[in-house]
């Protein structure tokens, strides 16, 4: 075959640090555009970008010479700047002492093609989701799905 033919899907969670509730629904938008902006500076594609308070879901499409591990190291350095920036001009949050952290880690999982929509559908929805399931329930229900196993201290 002369030629390589990928589908490399991937489903990625992470939290902020100690799941502090630091962005915010005033710039949570332009945030998650800024996470796709961010992948596609890398050469990745953002297939879709959700999350509320606490965390972030990414469907991304990556490169066979990607490294899952150097894409979300570079994603949460580049964006855990531009959330502090954010944080310091909101005026509602203006004098919290914490600062903007991205919590070590994260969860990823392989999406077929055929499984994308359900996923896109799936981050769309993140709001309504959580109104009835908290992030640690929607964590340990996923990894439990995919067969991950985890330890139950570092879920928290």
């Amino acid at each position: 075959m002369p030629s390589t033919h990928l589908s490399l899907h991937y489903h990625v969670v992470f939290a902020t640090k100690e799941r502090q509730p630091l962005i915010s629904k005033t710039w949570r938008g332009q945030f998650h555009e800024y996470i796709g902006g961010t992948l596609r500076g890398m050469d990745a594609v953002a297939e879709c970008v959700g999350g509320v308070a606490d965390h972030v879901h990414v469907l991304m499409r990556l490169r066979a010479s990607h490294c899952l591990a150097d894409v979300m190291r570079e994603l949460k350095k580049a964006t855990s700047a531009w959330a502090a920036d954010k944080m310091r001009e909101d005026k509602r949050i203006a004098n919290m002492t914490t600062p903007f952290a991205w919590q070590e880690g994260y969860a990823a999982f392989t999406v077929s093609a055929s499984s994308c929509a359900a996923v896109r559908a799936y981050i769309e929805n993140q709001e309504e989701h959580h109104r009835v399931k908290s992030f640690r329930e929607e964590l340990v229900e996923m990894l439990d799905r995919a067969g991950v196993e985890y330890r139950v201290e570092f879920l928290d």
